[in-house]
């Protein structure tokens, strides 16, 4: 059961991240400038977000297998959307709607932590995330390489396919779980503020990881257009080739997990902030168009994905704790403050690289990382996670 839920959180989360290295083309074809073309990953980022805020919830209320394939349902249509609109409102529009029907990523990975053992349960949600990460990963060098085969609407097609089987798998393989929690919509969206307000681990958590996936959805918003440059010329598939570097970063999620479960979490994270922003520094101590250069990107995207996947779920496994009927609220949440930051850096990516190429791209990601350290350095002398 855990196996399968790692592979479905991988193939729903790849849905947000399809675009990333399809934004030139996309903007291209729809006439979009450089700059507006970091509205596509921002919109499908803050749909994620909204959606966290507003269906995620329902998993401490509704039945969540049928919420999870309603949800996954919602995602298929709006694949087909992305694939099908020729203009560039519908298609934004379209963006935001991958964005809200991912959420069901986060329906699944708290039934992962019901599933476990208190003894384990970092170690299962760690598993599971690795299948997320991978699914974040994979799905760049995916997205390219279909593009190079046949087109970019062809990615989406393919996603939309993929939610359709998924669907159908799930609704046979999991064990229906109603939630114990006796409330209206209303009163959950209401408990929300409550929540953040008074569970500080919450809010320490979902700033740390605000910092680190911000520059992570920077990195990978635009080191795409920094590797089509002329600096480099790489094509779709060079592109979906230097992305499949990335993928190694997931093997910090059982770490992590196992690393929580011994009372390491407040090291570690403070080791996943350095070693992000170092990633940005090392991404620029040679000249691009280089094969160093290249290889130091290569480095630096291995280390960033490994920090920002650690960091993750040391995170989860500090909210999961907190109790059952809680875990759907908490984990929105957490997710809803992170992706915020990712929507930023997606934003900042976009701007920075017009403005200033990859070097002012670089330093705001590694800035972000950075302004987190003293926030961070803060928990030493407060509550222990």
């Amino acid at each position: 059961m855990v196996f399968l839920l790692a592979v479905s959180v991988g193939l729903i989360v790849a849905n947000i991240y399809y675009s990333q290295p399809l934004i030139g083309p996309i903007a291209r074809e729809l006439g979009m400038s450089p700059q507006a073309a970091g509205l596509i990953a921002t919109l499908t980022q803050l749909g994620y977000g909204a959606g966290l805020l507003l269906l995620v919830p329902l998993g401490d209320l509704i039945e969540n297998r049928k919420l999870t394939v309603g949800i996954i349902g919602l995602g298929m249509i709006a694949s087909l959307t992305v694939a099908s609109v020729s203009h560039t409102l519908p298609f934004l529009l379209a963006c935001i709607g991958i964005g809200i029907s991912s959420v069901s990523v986060q329906l699944l990975v708290p039934y992962a932590a019901h599933l476990a053992p208190e003894a384990m349960r970092g170690r299962v949600v760690g598993k599971t995330m690795s299948g997320l990460m991978l699914g974040i990963m994979l799905a760049r060098p995916v997205a390219s390489l279909i593009t190079d085969l046949w087109s970019w609407q062809a990615v989406f097609y393919m996603a939309a396919g993929i939610m359709v089987v998924l669907g159908c798998v799930l609704w046979r393989a999991l064990p229906p779980r109603q939630p114990e929690h006796q409330s209206t919509y209303g009163a959950l969206l209401a408990s929300l503020g409550h929540l953040l307000m008074d569970t500080p681990i919450l809010r320490r958590r979902g700033i740390y990881h605000a910092a680190l996936f911000g520059s992570f959805s920077l990195f990978w918003t635009a080191v795409p257009l920094l590797l089509a440059s002329p600096a480099y010329g790489l094509s779709q598939t060079g592109i979906a080739l230097f992305a499949l570097a990335g993928v190694a970063g997931a093997i910090s999620a059982p770490i992590a997990g196992a690393m929580a479960d011994h009372g390491w979490s407040r090291p570690a994270t403070g080791i996943a902030m350095i070693i992000a922003a170092l990633a940005f520094l090392l991404s620029m101590c040679a000249p691009a168009g280089t094969n160093l250069g290249l290889g130091l990107l290569v480095v630096s995207a291995i280390l960033l994905d490994f920090s920002v996947t650690a960091n993750l779920v040391l995170g989860q496994r500090a909210i999961f704790i907190l109790g059952a009927t809680l875990r759907s609220r908490l984990n929105g949440l957490y997710i809803a403050i992170f992706f915020v930051g990712g929507a930023i850096g997606s934003a900042l990516a976009g701007w920075g690289y017009a403005q200033g190429g990859w070097n002012l791209t670089a330093w705001i990601g590694f800035a972000l990382p950075a302004l987190a350290l003293p926030y961070y350095a803060m928990e030493w002398r407060t509550e222990k996670t």
